[in-house]
Order: structure tokens, then sequence, then C-alpha cells
């Protein structure tokens, strides 16, 4: 398992891409579990098995199709993650954030990041809505930082700036989106740890004391490979299930895809009429 890739082996995975694809993307896509079925709405899609991408990690859970999307949505030529895989699969950070160099180095200068998250704000509720306007990254803080290795000075600076890691134009777009289309939404902060348990209602507790209001294990990784690239974020939190703040209720992964079958049509309502504000 490599610690990090060179641009050379990047390079390489991006003309795979490109070979298996006549459109130019500008716009990048990760759909986390149970919201795969957003991609359903490209055109003149072209799909690409991550099994056919040198390096390219593949994802072992239930509700991440594990294929490319590439086509056209409301106008605008986009690439689309059906599925993602996250540090506890067994993968390294490098691996993690591999797809975000790839879609840089193809030309993709927005990405939106989605993902299924638990409530920890009791005022959300399943099947809500939350634009991320910041995070905690505690899963990367303490050293398993997608950055860590060589720096890829052609790419970004050693040291990124991630005090607006998620753009505050693309949220109010968003935010209009959803307004027009009697969408309730929230902003807050979501926190990535590593799964793959679910947290403890004294977890929840503590991590609520340190202001989160939604917490997941993805995101927050390839968002700052992509912020260090250069590319704008859009981040979006399905929640999937509620607070459990005293222990009253029982997490599962299935209760995590149940919920997406409400997020889907909400999400690609926003996304579609963002990507036709741009």
């Amino acid at each position: 398992m490599k610690d990090f890739f060179t641009l050379v082996e990047i390079d390489d995975v991006a003309a795979t891409v490109r070979s298996l694809t006549n459109h130019k993307p500008r716009i990048g896509m990760i759909l986390g579990s149970g919201l795969g079925s957003l991609a359903d709405s490209i055109k003149n899609a072209d799909h690409i098995p991550y099994s056919e991408l040198p390096n390219w990690p593949k994802p072992t859970v239930q509700g991440h199709a594990g294929k490319l999307v590439v086509g056209n949505l409301e106008g605008k030529s986009v690439i689309v993650m059906q599925g993602r895989t996250h540090y506890y699969e067994g993968v390294n950070m490098a691996q993690i954030g591999l797809p975000v160099r790839v879609m840089q180095r193809l030309g993709v200068e927005i990405l939106i990041v989605t993902n299924a998250a638990g409530a920890i704000n009791p005022q959300y509720v399943p099947g809500d809505v939350m634009f991320i306007s910041d995070h905690i990254a505690l899963l990367t803080m303490t050293g398993n930082n997608p950055l860590r290795g060589p720096n890829l000075d052609e790419l970004g600076p050693r040291f990124p700036d991630m005090s607006q890691a998620y753009s505050r134009k693309l949220i109010s777009l968003a935010q209009e989106v959803a307004a027009e289309n009697q969408i309730q939404t929230y902003t807050g902060v979501y926190v990535a740890l590593s799964g793959p348990s679910f947290e403890t209602p004294a977890d929840l507790r503590f991590l609520k004391t340190i202001g989160a209001d939604a917490v997941g294990m993805s995101t927050v990784p390839e968002v700052i490979v992509a912020r260090h690239g250069g590319t704008q974020v859009l981040g979006i939190s399905g929640i999937s299930n509620k607070a459990n703040l005293d222990g009253s209720t029982i997490t599962t992964h299935e209760e995590v895809l149940e919920a997406g079958n409400i997020l889907v049509p909400k999400l690609t309502t926003i996304i579609s009429g963002l990507l036709a504000s741009l």
C-alpha cells in the first residue's frame, strides 16, 4: 500500500479516464452512502468501473456502487464518484485523496461532496439536509492527514490555508435553490471520525460540546486534498439518523441507506439547481 502518489502516477490515472470518455468535466461530485442514485440524472453518461483505474481505491460497503459516471448534468460537464472508499476499509489517506487529485488533473474546478451523517444537533431529523460550513478534522488532525509526505508543488503549497474549506458562495447559491424549492436546510459543522463503529452517547455529547452538528466517517480527507489544489468545495450532509445523546436508540447501516431514499430527491433538486445557476 503506497504512502503517497507521485504526480506521474496521478497523471497515469487521469490519462486512463481520458481514454474512456470524451467528456471534459469541470465539476466533480463524490456521492456518499445511499446517495449513488443521484448519478442516474446524468445525460450521455460514460460509466467507468473503479477496477479499470490503476491504484484507485475500491469500496467494499453496501450503498457504494464503485464506478465513475462522466457526462452532462444541467448543461455542465461532470464527473461523479458513485461511491467512495473510507479509511476504515483498510486503505490509507493517500488512496482516499487520489480520486480528488485525478479530478484536479482532469480540470475539475468545483467539487461537490455528499455524505450520510448522523445528527448531533438535536434539532435535526433523518432526511434533513445540512450544508457544511466548516469541519472538525478529528480523523486527520493527529497525523493521518492526506497531505502527509512529499508536497506536490505543482498542485498546491506545503501549508494550505483551511480557514474557508467550504465555499461561502456555493453554500449561498445552494441555499437559494433549496428555498426556491421549499426544501428546508440547515448549515452546520461536520466532524469526521474513522469508524466503522458508530458513536457512543458519550462520544456524541463530547462532539456536541466541541461544536459539531453532524458526524460521519468521510469527506474531510477529500476536502483537504481539494483545497490544497485550489478546488472550490460544496459539502452536503444528508442526515441519516437522529442524535442518540442518551443511548435510547440503536443506529444501523440499514437506517442510513433508508434515509437515502428521502434524501436523494432533495439533493438531486438542490444540486441540479445549483449547476444550472453556475
